[in-house]
């Protein structure tokens, strides 16, 4: 018989990994060359680098190189072959940026591309340079280029809390880690600043600047730190990459790891803050783990009920925890050390009391020989841990102590009782079988007892099986004598047999109850997350997830959402717990953490409440009742707990952006349906009231024709016909906007022309009102369609005529303040509602809900899409005369130069 090995690979894994190994074989090299901060010779050393890779014959393509005006970094340009730039033109400017088509065009082995973190220009295929090197990458073209560390994600914050510079360009983490390839360039914090005064990092006014704010030596010591450890982390996780990939098992000491063993025995609470102090110490994540043995999962609820305060207490510390089943402790824990390449274990010290009793700890130097072992000593309170544990124990564990105690008794009194019923089926077959015949029919029952009740009442069937065997069937029969010294050695291997066969098979029901466990979990969060696949509704994952938290964890459950406010509340038709508490709930959902048993905050409570956090925002709370607290402290519960929380929170989230989905959609076919009446509308009405305008206009200039009460009636309707077609005029103009037809006029011109322009159009509006112009000496000239100006101009000179009284001062002021120029329209009226300064710039909405004034709310929309069009943005605020205020700006830009006029 050929011996199976149980350390052969597997098939799937080798498969997946062959299958991996061949997409990174067609995917491009990326080589990160990684500083502190600007100026430490990034771009220096990748081109260093390139020039040799050109001279031993490779080819080198430029993609885009930032010199920023470094003599040494543009003299190793010479002799490369640069890549132009492509122009991209953007508010009257233009940039020039990476030409990702011309790079794939030409398919060179190797792309120098520096800044990974700079944002392209507008137009641009990418938004950020570094997804035009994730293109390059998946067509296989192999790139190099440069990071700093205030350009990660993950310490954007941190580094602007040291520096107080906020980094807007940032690289996720995730392409950092996926490079192929890091090189630090460091140089210590003196050189870098006596380079920034030599003029060899920015220029003389741009150094002398950065050398007051964000070049201070505090600053570039701690990004230069953060630098090297992120780094490391870096090196850390390629390190335990190649361990996997080579199948290496042996510990390497690359990192001062540490691995706390937790068990029942005393001295495990010192264990743990031994192992958590020598971890802090030390600067390092460390793990804690308990071994569950068959024998160990005999103790008594006491006593486990201690083991998992200890898994908490690590977790609480900053450990990943784990809990391990198998049959030997010095075994499971030494494997797990090398999977996670963890250089030292501290354990608890060895009893002294029971020398032939073997400990695991001298049993794992044979298992670890690689591993540093530290043994730590109990402390005096924990002297008697089981007296002490057994009499906090909770009511739920005593029952259940009785429950395995009674289970235990049945175990024990069938062994017996089938031993002894076994030599009674026997006797009559005697004269028939020989003696060898039915000493196996007593292994038999010594089989099956241990593989229904374990190992204790194995050993039980297999001693009374001995006994009887001896006592019935052995010459001389009915006494304990034995004739024949044979029988003595056939006893002998009879207990051995039954004892080793107890044994496995113990330990094989073990398993394979450790195995169903696993498997009904792993089943469970299938059924679980089909469930939710398919759920469309908020009710149907309400409904799913109390019924599967119920039946899985024999708990009961229930689920609180948040109203439009925040606050917490049970879904319509949803029976609550008994003990529910919601303001225990509350405090879990404002501050996304876990409350009530079995946590650090509010530990009295009989419910655990756990928030439903998304990736968005968390969605609501599950509170839970377990039947019994224990299974909440153990790390596979709860993990498994935290994944059907995390399955029922992006259920919610999608079925509210489902939700939002179709709101939207209605939304935008309502829109686009009134937009396109309004279009209709406001056309078929135009062309009747400029003929209106006109005829009333020429009415109201018939003096000599008519009376005075006529004039004044022809004076009325022409006013009216003013006021109708402006305001079809705006509706016209806000349907273009919305459908995008509206085209711009921009040309450069002064805003003084606008401005008497737009008071001529409104002199009709602004009759009996007092009206002024401030408008600061020097104003440049600016790109703007005159027209649409004119009318935001007209908009608002005409609201605030609306809403003040005839003798209301109104005035008009501008000035440039930096690249924008400021445009304000106040007066000293009764002023802007209060809360509503951001409401009345929306479509079809007034200032005063009810009102005689004449409009229909669409005159700041048009203004608001106007300005915002050209760049700028509005606002309403307070007027200086105690009135409203209505401010814009528009970009200021850089005007074309005059053209040269030849002399002769």
């Amino acid at each position: 018989m050929i011996p199976l090995d149980d350390d052969r690979p597997d098939p799937d894994a080798l498969l997946a990994q062959m299958q991996q190994q061949e997409r990174k074989a067609a995917r491009g090299k990326l080589r990160i060359y990684f500083g502190a901060s600007a100026g430490v010779g990034k771009t220096y050393a990748m081109l260093s680098a390139a020039r040799k890779l050109q001279a031993a014959g490779q080819l080198v393509l430029v993609g885009v190189i930032e010199t920023h005006g470094r003599s040494e970094t543009a003299a190793l340009l010479e002799g490369l072959d640069v890549l132009p730039l492509r122009a991209i033109a953007y508010r009257g400017k233009i940039l020039n940026e990476f030409d990702i088509d011309a790079a794939l065009a030409r398919r060179p082995p190797l792309v120098l591309i520096d800044e990974l973190a700079h944002s392209n220009a507008p137009g641009s295929r990418h938004p950020k340079r570094w997804q035009d090197v994730e293109e390059l990458l998946e067509a296989g073209i192999d790139v190099f280029s440069t990071v700093n560390v205030q350009h990660l994600e993950s310490l954007n914050d941190v580094v602007g809390g040291i520096t107080g510079i906020q980094v807007n360009e940032t690289v996720p983490d995730t392409v950092f880690d996926a490079a192929d390839e890091v090189v630090l360039v460091d140089i210590p914090a003196d050189e870098l600043l006596s380079r920034l005064k030599g003029g060899k990092v920015y220029q003389a006014q741009q150094a002398e600047r950065a050398a007051k704010n964000f070049f201070r030596k505090g600053n570039l010591i701690a990004l230069r730190e953060l630098a090297l450890r992120r780094t490391a982390d870096r090196i850390e996780d390629d390190v335990r990459a190649y361990r996997v990939e080579q199948s290496i098992d042996t510990i390497w000491k690359t990192g001062a790891s540490v691995l706390a063993l937790i068990g029942p025995r005393p001295g495990c609470e010192q264990v743990v803050r031994s192992a958590a102090r020598l971890a802090g110490q030390l600067g390092t994540q460390w793990h804690a783990i308990y071994v569950e043995t068959p024998a160990l999962q005999r103790l008594p609820a006491g006593e486990r009920e201690r083991v998992l305060k200890m898994l908490k207490l690590a977790q609480d510390l900053g450990a990943t925890t784990a809990v391990l089943s198998g049959s030997d402790i010095a075994a499971t824990a030494a494997a797990y050390a090398r999977s996670h390449n963890l250089s030292k274990i501290a354990m608890g010290r060895a009893h002294r009391n029971w020398p032939w009793r073997r400990s695991h700890i001298r049993s794992l130097p044979a298992h670890a020989p690689d591993i540093d072992l530290i043994e730590v000593s109990g402390s005096e309170v924990e002297a008697h841990p089981v007296q002490a544990a057994a009499g906090t124990a909770a009511p739920d564990d005593a029952d259940e102590d009785a429950l395995r105690f009674r289970r235990r008794a049945k175990g024990f009194a069938v062994a017996g009782l089938a031993s002894v019923g076994m030599a009674m089926l026997a006797t009559p077959l005697l004269p028939y079988f020989d003696l060898a015949n039915i000493a196996m029919l007593f292994l038999l029952v010594v089989l099956l007892v241990a593989v229904r009740y374990g190992r204790g009442p194995s050993v039980l069937a297999t001693c009374v099986s001995v006994a009887c065997f001896d006592f019935f069937f052995v010459p001389p029969r009915f006494s304990f004598a034995i004739s024949d010294l044979q029988y003595a050695i056939t006893f002998a291997v009879m207990l051995a047999v039954g004892l080793i066969t107890g044994h496995l098979t113990a330990g094989l029901r073990f398993q394979a109850r450790v195995a169903s466990y696993r498997e009904a979990r792993a089943r469970a969060l299938y059924e679980f997350a089909r469930e939710l696949s398919g759920a469309l509704q908020t009710g149907q994952v309400f409904e799913t997830t109390a019924r599967f938290v119920q039946s899985t964890f024999n708990a009961k459950a229930t689920l609180l959402v948040p109203d439009a406010d925040g606050r917490l509340h049970l879904p319509p038709g949803t029976a609550p717990v008994p003990a529910l508490d919601e303001g225990v709930a509350q405090w879990a959902f404002d501050h996304a953490e876990s409350a009530g048993l079995c946590t650090d905050t509010l530990p009295a409570s009989p419910l655990f409440y756990m928030p439903l956090v998304a990736p968005m925002r968390t969605r609501g709370v599950l509170a839970i009742e377990p039947a019994q607290r224990r299974w909440l402290l153990i790390p596979e519960q709860r993990q498994h707990l935290d994944t059907f929380a995390a399955l029922a929170a992006i259920a919610l989230e999608r079925v509210h952006y489902v939700e939002v989905a179709q709101e939207a959609l209605v939304n935008m076919e309502s829109e686009r349906l009134r937009n396109s009446l309004l279009a209709a509308l406001s056309h078929d009405l135009r062309t009747p009231l400029t003929s209106l305008v006109g005829l009333s206009e020429s009415l109201a200039g018939s003096r000599p024709a008519l009376s005075a009460q006529q004039l004044s009636l022809a004076s009325s309707l022409h006013a009216e016909a003013l006021r109708m077609s402006a305001l079809v005029a705006n509706l016209l103009d806000m349907a273009r906007i919305e459908s995008g037809e509206l085209k711009f006029n921009l040309q450069w011109q002064p805003l003084e022309e606008v401005v008497g322009s737009a008071l001529r159009s409104s002199r009709l509006q602004l009759t009996g009102h007092k009206v002024s112009t401030q408008l600061s000496l020097g104003l440049p000239l600016l790109r703007f369609d005159a027209v649409l100006i004119e009318r935001v101009l007209c908009n608002l000179l005409e609201n605030a005529a609306k809403y003040t009284p005839p003798s209301a001062s109104i005035v008009i002021y501008a000035v440039q303040r930096g690249e924008f120029v400021r445009v304000m329209v106040y007066d000293n009226g009764p002023g802007l509602p209060r809360g509503r300064e951001e409401a009345i710039f929306e479509k079809f909405t007034r200032g005063e809900k009810e009102s005689a004034k004449p409009g229909v709310g669409l005159g700041l929309a048009i203004c608001r899409a106007i300005v915002e069009a050209h760049g700028g943005t509005i606002a309403a605020d307070k007027s200086p005369l105690g009135g409203a205020a209505f401010v814009f700006t528009l970009p200021v830009g850089t005007p074309p130069g005059l053209p040269e006029i030849e002399e002769e």
